[in-house]
C-alpha cells in the first residue's frame, strides 16, 4: 500500500468519465498500445490517450465505451503521439490492463467522487 494522503490531496486528482469516440492502432509505440480519443464534453472536450490495452481490446470494440480518466495530468509525449489524459484500468490475473468504467451509462464529463 502507498503512503497515506490527505483528502485534500485526493481532491486534486480530477477523474472524469468520457466516451471513446475514436481508437486506432499505435504501431510506433514501444509496447503494444492503442491511441484513444475520449470525449469528456463541455470545457474539457475530446482528449487523446495512449493505452497499453491490446490484450483485451481492439480499436473497433472501444468506440462508444465509457471510461474513467485523470484529466489534469500534464500532457506526455509517447513517441509521435501526445497523450493528454490517463485512462484508468486495473491488472487482470496476468497483468493485462482491464479498463475502469461505470456500471451504467452516465453523462460525460462527470467527476468521480
Amino acid at each position: 500500500m502507498s503512503d497515506p494522503i490527505g483528502f485534500d490531496d485526493f481532491l486534486k486528482v480530477d477523474i472524469r468519465v468520457g466516451t471513446i469516440v475514436d481508437a486506432q492502432p499505435f504501431p510506433e509505440a514501444r509496447k503494444p498500445a492503442i491511441k484513444l480519443w475520449v470525449d469528456f464534453g463541455g470545457e474539457i472536450g475530446v482528449r487523446k490517450s495512449s493505452a497499453q490495452i491490446t490484450a483485451h481490446y481492439t480499436p473497433d470494440k472501444l468506440i462508444g465505451r465509457q471510461v474513467l480518466a485523470v484529466v489534469n495530468f500534464p500532457p506526455r509525449q509517447i513517441g509521435p503521439f501526445l497523450s493528454e489524459v490517463l485512462v484508468l484500468g486495473v491488472p487482470d490475473e496476468n497483468g493485462a490492463v482491464v479498463l475502469l468504467r461505470p456500471d451504467f451509462p452516465v453523462p460525460i464529463g462527470g467527476r468521480m467522487h
